[in-house]
């Protein structure tokens, strides 16, 4: 196996080695975290409505361990179906007005099992190039046919529906929000080319659920077209604080993945206590509307603040905030650079992102405070002169 040193060692040339580095939450002080004994301010969590260290989900979680123990045991299809289940899944078709809803491990597994599921040889997926790995994957793992339209391009997707118009079955599926530049979708778009050319349509709201529309039930909802998307998806690991992911949709669909799924069917179900405090977080997510309303103000102040620096912020109103370096090698001296300065924000680098667009990808939380935000930048743009990714 030695080629492996070989390629690692490629990657460390090319400053594209990762590594697993410790962190941990810092209950007292939401919007932190600690590394060694630094104490960071946090701009590199999806822990968007602070919600993860929220002592309701915790006591909750805590209660049911003590009733239903560590683990569930086995898969639902066989003795892991636990009661919480039951309960979340109801709660989640409510708060998404659908049918029926089925809750997954978590976010890849759900994408990968959705699609591949659905889709098949003779049948066509049309992906944005900025989509999420685990529908890249689900793809792949279908055999049906990938045609990636370039990024929030209609022109370029009707040009390949037209192509692929005689297939048996078509799959429209995008983020909502995506994850590395924290722009939307063009979801009005794609349900005009949905209903044109009697496709399906799948929207991932993995980076937009608990923040967009009046309960948190995402930009479907807050856009008012959750009722033209077949294949609604969603995470609890990142607004809602926990863990797993959710897939709503009709009756048929819900019966179709129990039976097709694969990671549903073959994998363990989640602890009951974990789906458990999942239905708190829900709960929480509905009614504390002023984590989100906390949220995109904090988004538009560091937003602004980090333009009017002068920095390659891409457009936005979402929590993601990235700013593009370009070079790798600089990108991590970035990075490095703001732990130094007590700020946690990681460096994204490709194949995560296009070549040459490394980045910065800040990412805020409603337990972020405005100072602590206009000092924060303050410190990314005297590291930006620092580095020369800025001009005095």
């Amino acid at each position: 196996m030695n080629w492996m040193e070989k390629e690692l060692e490629l990657l460390a040339e090319d400053s594209l080695e990762r590594f697993l580095r410790d962190s941990a939450p810092v209950p007292e002080c939401p919007g932190y975290t600690v590394r060694g004994e630094r104490l960071l301010l946090n701009l590199a969590s999806n822990d968007y409505l602070g919600l993860a260290q929220h002592p309701a989900i915790i006591e909750t979680m805590r209660e049911m361990l003590l009733t239903e123990g560590g683990g569930s045991g086995a898969s639902r299809l066989v003795t892991g179906n636990r009661p919480p289940y039951g309960r979340l899944e109801e709660a989640l078709a409510t708060w998404q007005n659908s049918e029926a809803a089925l809750v997954f491990a978590n976010g890849y597994m759900a994408n990968s099992g959705v699609i591949r599921a659905l889709m098949g040889r003779g049948d066509v997926v049309f992906s944005d190039q900025f989509n999420h790995a685990s529908i890249v994957d689900g793809i792949v793992l279908s055999r049906a046919e990938h045609a990636r339209y370039r990024h929030n391009d209609k022109d370029h997707l009707k040009l390949l529906m037209n192509k692929h118009r005689d297939k048996r079955r078509k799959l429209i599926v995008t983020d909502a929000i995506f994850s590395m530049d924290g722009d939307q979708a063009r979801l009005r778009e794609l349900v005009e080319l949905k209903c044109e050319y009697g496709a399906m349509l799948m929207v991932d709201e993995a980076h937009s659920g608990g923040i967009y529309g009046e309960r948190g039930e995402g930009l479907c909802y807050e856009l008012g077209l959750h009722n033209e998307v077949d294949i609604h998806m969603g995470t609890f690991s990142k607004s809602f604080g926990v863990y797993g992911a959710y897939v709503c949709g009709s009756r048929n669909l819900i019966r179709w993945l129990i039976n097709k799924a694969r990671p549903l069917i073959y994998s363990t179900a989640l602890p009951p206590s974990l789906v458990a405090g999942v239905s708190t977080a829900l709960d929480l997510v509905k009614v504390d509307y002023w984590r989100r309303e906390r949220l995109f103000s904090a988004s538009r102040l560091f937003r602004s603040s980090l333009c009017e620096a002068g920095f390659n912020v891409i457009n936005g109103d979402s929590p993601i905030v990235p700013v593009i370096i370009g070079e790798n090698e600089k990108t991590l001296r970035f990075s490095h650079a703001l732990e130094g300065e007590g700020i946690a924000a990681v460096a994204i680098r490709p194949p995560t992102v296009p070549e040459g667009t490394a980045r910065i990808r800040f990412s805020l939380s409603a337990a972020h405070t405005d100072k602590e935000l206009i000092d924060a930048a303050a410190l990314i743009r005297k590291i930006g002169l620092q580095l020369g990714v800025l001009s005095a």
